[in-house]
Order: structure tokens, then sequence, then C-alpha cells
């Protein structure tokens, strides 16, 4: 028994990690495939909400938001496993009272018909503090040996792609080749995590779709060799909102370009921020300015978003996008440093800016990233195409006219 639980835990392993199960593995039911993958006959993957200790059960939220009960007993296993351990050769065991609220946990037994409650014979557990830690890791990895960009040009035959960047020195074009070494990973539509990007091939690639990888550059800064590759096809709109229900979660807004009306809807993982008034911005960019300024330095830094949804996160390592004064803010890191908000705090009459992966359904999008007070911003970035010859109103639908993109995100 214990060989086929081994056995039956390595295929999952990867799930606790924020990756979706193999349905060809899993063998999930009809009405599981159909719902929440993150509930299988033989186990549920998930957060772990409530832990009551003397009924000796666990609530555990899976990420598609179902709740399930997991009941415990003296003879279930309790192991600790190190987010991105792909075995459990170095899992260690643990007891009932090592297991904490906001750890994620694969809950092992047979689950209820209706999907509810598993009598857990086994617990593998990853504590959050060890993934918030390896979180941030592959998050400062990203931005060090990173690029971001938009994909202009494909050549099936050779396997390369070209996307525009942005550097320190202005847009450049990158040219990226694809072996079959390279992970590759697409956002599905609707989705909005980095950790919710399925497995992909060149094939699935749009002149474009936006672009995240991670590798390195070659000395003369014109080639790519990725380790990773990320990828989406998203839209980002900027409206003026018309309605709020934060019950539902839903945004009316008008969209400012073709004047019709959507509908945008916020998700658990959406990241809200709040872009500054024009007054407070001046400020930010006046304390940016000085000897080696980059990014809000001088002033209080807010607490950084969660890892996928990340939309407005910085252009890879090579500077993002455009450079505020002389000393410069990164506009790209001056959007993540944004204090964060509820969907509460957007108000009718707001101009917001989101963006969301193209969905099935052309009038609802599911916000990845959302900005409100973004008329300063808006303002703002016609000001700068004007002076630099451009167009005076900025394109939301092609990253603002300004190289920056919304869209993909961080680990």
């Amino acid at each position: 028994m214990k060989a086929q639980f081994l056995a039956s835990a390595l295929v999952l392993v990867g799930v606790l990690a924020g990756f979706s199960v193999n349905a060809q593995t899993t063998q999930p039911t009809p009405a599981a495939q159909a719902g929440d993958s993150g509930i299988t006959p033989n186990g549920a993957i998930g957060e772990v909400k409530v832990i009551d200790n003397a009924a000796k059960q666990l609530i555990v939220k899976t990420d598609a938001g179902s709740l399930v009960t997991v009941a415990l007993n003296d003879k279930t296993i309790y192991m600790r496993l190190a987010p991105g351990e792909k075995t459990l050769t170095n899992a260690t065991r643990i007891a009932f009272a090592d297991v904490g609220e906001g750890d994620r946990v694969w809950a092992r037994g047979k689950v209820a018909d209706d999907h509810k409650s598993v009598p857990a014979t086994a617990l593998i557990v990853m504590n959050k503090v060890d993934i918030a830690k390896k979180q941030e890791a592959e998050r400062a990895e990203w931005k060090r040996r990173g690029v971001l960009g938009i994909i202009t040009a494909l050549k099936p035959e050779s396997k390369e792609i070209t996307i525009s960047s942005r550097a320190m020195a202005g847009p450049q074009s990158l040219i990226i080749p694809v072996s079959d070494k390279v992970e590759m990973r697409r956002y599905a539509p609707d989705s909005i995590k980095f950790t919710d990007a399925k497995p992909a091939k060149f094939e699935d690639l749009k002149v474009g779709d936006q672009l995240r990888a991670l590798g390195e550059r070659n000395p003369e800064s014109t080639g790519f060799t990725p380790e990773k590759v990320v990828t989406g096809s998203f839209k980002t709109v900027a409206g003026v909102v018309t309605a709020v229900d934060a019950a539902t979660g839903e945004v009316k807004i008008n969209d400012l370009q073709t004047k019709q009306p959507l509908t945008i809807v916020i998700k658990q993982d959406a990241v809200l921020r709040k872009f500054p008034a024009a007054n407070e911005m001046a400020a930010m960019m006046m304390m940016s300015r000085g000897p080696g300024a980059g990014g809000a330095s001088g002033g209080q830094t807010p607490p950084a978003g969660r890892g996928a949804g990340q939309g407005a996160g910085p252009g890879g390592g090579q500077g993002g996008g455009m450079r505020m004064g002389g000393g410069g803010m990164n506009m790209q890191d001056m959007l993540e440093r944004l204090p964060m908000i509820a969907i509460a705090d957007v108000k009718a009459g707001d101009t917001i800016i989101v963006s969301s992966t193209r969905g099935a359904d052309p009038s609802r999008l599911t916000a990845i990233s959302l900005i409100s007070g973004a008329d300063t911003f808006l303002n703002m970035m016609a000001a700068r195409q004007a002076q630099a010859g451009g167009p005076t109103a900025p394109n939301p639908s092609a990253g603002l006219g300004s190289g920056i993109q919304f869209g993909i995100g961080l680990p």
C-alpha cells in the first residue's frame, strides 16, 4: 500500500506547486473534469482555510474556489514537501499539529460523490512560508534574467520567435530560438494567473501575442537563449466605470476606444491597484530622481501583489518600459508599486485600465489586473506621445502605444 501511495503521490507533487493535474494520469470523473480540476476521485488539492483541532478536520479551498472537508484520523500519514521537489525522496514526516492555515495540501483518499468531503489516508503539505520564499526567489530570477515583449514574427521551419522588447535604449528586436528542451506554457482563455499557464507548442503562438521568457541574452543583445517561455493572447482596454457590483465581482464600463459597454469580471486572484492623483504622481517622480534612482526609491513601497496576477509587472530585467525624468522611474516598475485596492474601492465615474486574456465572450473580460484612477496615467501618456510626434491618445489594445505591456505577470 505504501508503494502505491508513493507512486500516486509522485504524479501529483507538481500540482501542489501550482500546476494542473494531468487528466490522463489521474483519470478524473466526467463531473470533476468538467468542474474542478483540483478534485479527483482519489484526492483534493488546495489551500487550508480552516483547521478544526477538536474534530480533526480541515476545510480546503481549491484553486477553482470549491470547499472540501478533509477528515483525518490516527492512521493518516502526514508528510511535508518543499516547493519545487518532484519526488517524495526528501519529504519529511510531520504531525497534524504542524499543518497551518494557508498551507497548500493534497488530501489523498476516496472523495465523496458530491465532491465535498474526503477521508484522508495521507496529507502531503507544502508550508505557506516555504511557498512564499520560493515564489519570491522565482520572481527575482524572472526580473533579473527575463525579457518581456510582443511577438512580431514567427519562423516555423526554424522555430524562431522575434519579439519587440523594451530596453533602456528604447525598443529593440530580439530573436528567440525555441528548442525541444525549452519549457513552453501559455495562458488559457479567461485565465488570470501565471501558474495557470498550460503546456504549449510553437504552433500555438500568434503574432501579436505577449511573451515572457527566462534565459540569457547574447553579448550583442540581438538574441536570447530561453529556458522557459510563457505566452498569451491578451486584451487591454480603458474605460469609464458605469456600475460596480462587489457581491458578484463585476464592473461595467464604457470602452474608451470602441464606445461599447463591457463587463469586467473580478476573480479572487486579480490584482487591483490605484493610480495616484496628478500631484501625488509628480511627487513620486521627483522622489525617484537622483543618482542611481530606479523605481520608487526614497518613498514607501506598497506591498507586492500575488505572483500570478502581476499583469503590470516589470519588463523582464532589461529596463522594461519607458523611464521618467533624468534619473528616471521605470514606468512598469512604478505600476507594480501602486497601492493595492479592493473592488469596493472602484467607483462609478472612475477611469480604469484592465488587462485580460481573450475569452469566448468579447463583451465580458476576466481581469488579470485593473488600475483605477487611470485618467492621470492616460493624460500623461498622451502628453509624452505628443512630444514624441506620435498619436495624442494612447491605444490600450496596443499596449497603450508605449511599449508597456499589461497581461503576462510573474510567478
